[in-house]
């Protein structure tokens, strides 16, 4: 069982959107909650306990996509299962590498698999209209929650100052939203609570413009975010902003064409000195069922919590990645699920970068290989393609979650292991202040938990972190990002199955490191220019 803050997300999700009125603050997306005039925000902010209920209901975005589960999404014309944030980016950052593919060939799925997406893309839609209602919720609470609407409502001190650690953690989520925008589709419009309520077509900002928005929130926010570890577990603090910090910088010559390594080996040495530290716990807690009391949550610096009993979204989050992993011969049971949905495997080149296919040799290779090809002769076949079982519904030591249903693993969205390799990319890289001893130091910790053999300077290359990247991260979703940063996810330098739309894959058009800005967002805010090839 998780703790109350979660509680609080789930228990009072279903009343909670249907009390606040949360308007759009673009004409580019359609992404009022239903029966918003039911209640007014300024009737429902005079109770002081509605605070903390809102900031839950921006945690729970993460992982739910409405505020009944799986059949009414928040975003219109489209489900709560398939707009839930961690499916999404599970989506994006995974089904357009060499780490996953689907078997489904719902409407414009099949096309994230094989890079071939259009501005009519669905799921492309689902991804930039849930990070912006996010925004939109986040700006509504931060509007809300201003010195003078505080003072007008007689809220007492020491709620005030409760409050003040709300609003940052508002910030920070909406910061991350923007990085998700940024990451995917480039050039966005920027929206603050300083920003009028209502339907007007905000201005959009450059690739760099956003940067320079999140690094300054993202600083400016450890004046205000609560200490290292010193908030309830599955909320954020400073530590969570500085991580994300260090991955933009990783990511800030894609990102702004200016490369910022010296500033990304800063903030992970900040990060690294925090209360977090890295988990020595075996390799598979970090993914099991007890993974916020079993070791790992010293090492989870930002989870997007889970709970079988509380959450009743079949389709959303952990709950999609458990079922759709499942099929073939795998016995469901023995992932601690009630039934697989035959859906998502991994590539035969994502396999191969692993020393065996039996965990033997690195214990991180979790392959389900019985009754599966290698080769992937047939996209919609789930046994073309080697599962994976890196998430598992059981406890560590082997004892039942709460349910088989719905998983209680909590998603490790930011976790030590990231900042080891991120450390050793920029120092690698160039960043001052980096030093190589201190990166073969970081990386052997992880191979030494995952049973690996250990490496020397020599060994420490930048296409041995890409791959220690996959090998450490994968399904975690940072592979589409990883490799658009390394010069690999587009072109011909880096090819994997099915990859532009043929067996043995091909080249695809360096565009495509960008998403395009979809056709329903640029009918309704003309003013958008849509990204380059699209």
């Amino acid at each position: 069982m998780k703790i109350s803050f979660k509680k609080i997300s789930y228990l009072l999700l279903m009343i909670l959107g249907m009390n606040i009125a949360f308007t759009s603050c673009s004409d580019d997306l359609n992404v009022t909650p239903k029966d918003d005039d039911e209640f007014l925000s300024e009737v429902f902010f005079k109770d002081p306990s509605s605070y903390k209920k809102v900031l839950a209901k921006l945690y729970a975005g993460l992982y739910v996509g409405g505020n009944d589960g799986d059949s009414s999404g928040d975003i219109s014309g489209i489900g709560g299962d398939f707009s839930s944030y961690l499916r999404l980016l599970f989506v994006m950052q995974e089904f357009t590498t060499d780490e996953a593919i689907i078997a489904w060939a719902d409407g414009s799925l099949p096309t994230m698999n094989t890079q071939t997406w259009t501005p009519n893309n669905e799921f492309l839609y689902g991804v930039y209209s849930r990070s912006f209602y996010q925004i939109s919720l986040a700006n509504e609470f931060l509007r809300q929650t201003s010195d003078d609407k505080l003072e007008a409502r007689g809220v007492d001190a020491a709620l005030k100052a409760e409050i003040a650690t709300f609003r940052a953690e508002a910030r920070f989520l909406r910061a991350f939203d923007y990085v998700q925008l940024m990451d995917l589709f480039g050039n966005v419009p920027i929206t603050t609570e300083a920003d009028p309520v209502g339907f007007y077509n905000p201005v959009q900002k450059s690739r760099a413009e956003v940067f320079a928005f999140v690094e300054n929130e993202l600083k400016d926010l450890d004046n205000s975010l609560k200490a290292s570890k010193a908030n309830e577990y599955g909320r954020i603090d400073k530590t969570a902003a500085k991580f994300l910090l260090a991955k933009i910088y990783l990511n800030a010559k894609v990102y702004t064409g200016t490369a910022k390594n010296t500033e990304c080996i800063t903030a992970c040495n900040d990060v690294i000195n925090s209360a977090y530290s890295f988990a020595n716990v075996p390799y598979r807690y970090l993914f099991s069922a007890d993974n916020n009391t079993n070791g790992s949550q010293n090492e989870i610096i930002f989870p997007v919590v889970s709970d079988g009993n509380l959450i009743r979204a079949t389709g959303a989050g952990m709950s999609f990645i458990m079922h759709a992993s499942i099929g073939g011969s795998m016995v469901a049971g023995d992932r601690g699920m009630d039934g697989g949905w035959q859906g998502i495997r991994t590539r035969k080149e994502f396999v191969q970068s692993f020393p065996d296919e039996t965990g033997t040799a690195d214990k991180r290779g979790t392959f389900y290989t019985n009754g599966q090809t290698l080769d992937i002769d047939a996209v919609g076949t789930f046994t073309n393609g080697y599962a994976v079982t890196k998430y598992i519904n059981k406890k560590a030591d082997g004892s039942p979650a709460q349910r088989n249903d719905i998983p209680d693993i909590d998603f490790p969205m930011f976790r030590m292991s990231d900042v080891y390799l991120m450390y050793a990319e920029a120092t690698l890289r160039g960043g001052a202040g980096g030093l190589i001893p201190t990166a073969v130091t970081y990386i052997n910790q992880l191979r030494t938990r995952a049973g690996a053999t250990a490496v020397t300077a020599t060994d420490l290359t930048l296409d041995f972190i890409l791959a220690e990247r996959g090998r450490e991260l994968f399904w975690e979703c940072h592979r589409r990002t990883d490799l658009i940063r390394f010069d690999k996810f587009t072109g011909s330098s880096k090819i994997w199955q099915w990859k532009g739309g043929v067996k043995n894959g091909t080249s695809t058009a360096s565009y495509r490191n960008l998403m395009p800005i979809p056709a329903t967002a640029i009918q309704a805010n003309p003013t958008l220019i849509q990204n380059p090839g699209y």
